[in-house]
């Protein structure tokens, strides 16, 4: 054997040419990422909470009018997602921040005023249960149906130990088209008072 040939030999047992192999994709790995992606698609599509469901009547590309939904909006979790990082999941508000929604005068009140705070929001005094709030509540009427309006409210009035009859999706209609073209937020009290 010659000197080139060894040194053949040696660099080929050193630095040995890749082989492709034979290794399939385990059909557990494969089945588990089909599960997967089936689960990822179906979460996206029943979940109201993300816009794709029941609550995504928003108002339709600013002509005023609103989308009608397919299905009754929930809102259990209309609340969970609009209103409970103020309100707080209880009810109970935050003392000296955010008013308590349990036993609120506004919430068990007049549904016509209820419809009112959530299409527009509140800025400014607000005195609940004998607190007295000074600050701002967004408000949903460009970016909930009445429908899902009418859905929170009634849950609302109806948990935290309230017991308030449902709100209508007509009583939240018939509001919209009372404010009319309003999008400035009531100032306070005072003003949600008056008739």
């Amino acid at each position: 054997m010659s000197e080139q040939d060894n040194a053949n030999a040696v660099r080929a047992r050193e630095h040995a040419e890749p082989v492709e192999r034979r290794n399939p994709v385990p059909w557990l790995l494969g089945l588990v990422a089909a599960a997967l992606a089936v689960w990822g698609v179906s979460y996206f599509l029943l979940n109201p909470a993300l816009g794709l469901g029941s609550d995504s009547g928003a108002t339709s590309g600013g002509t005023g009018t609103v989308a009608a939904t397919p299905a009754t909006p929930n809102g259990a979790l209309l609340f969970t997602s609009r209103c409970a990082s103020c309100h707080q999941a209880t009810g109970e508000g935050l003392p000296g921040v955010f008013p308590s929604l349990a036993g609120s005068e506004w919430v068990n009140g007049d549904p016509k005023v209820v419809a009112r705070i959530l299409l527009l929001g509140v800025t400014g005094k607000i005195t609940v249960a004998g607190s007295t709030f000074n600050g701002s509540m967004p408000a949903f009427g460009t970016t909930l149906s009445d429908a899902a309006i009418a859905a929170v409210a009634s849950h609302v009035r109806s948990s935290f130990g309230n017991h308030s009859a449902a709100l209508s999706a007509d009583v939240v209609k018939a509001e919209r088209a009372a404010i009319g073209s309003r999008t400035a937020p009531w100032a306070g009290e005072d003003e949600l008072k008056r008739p």
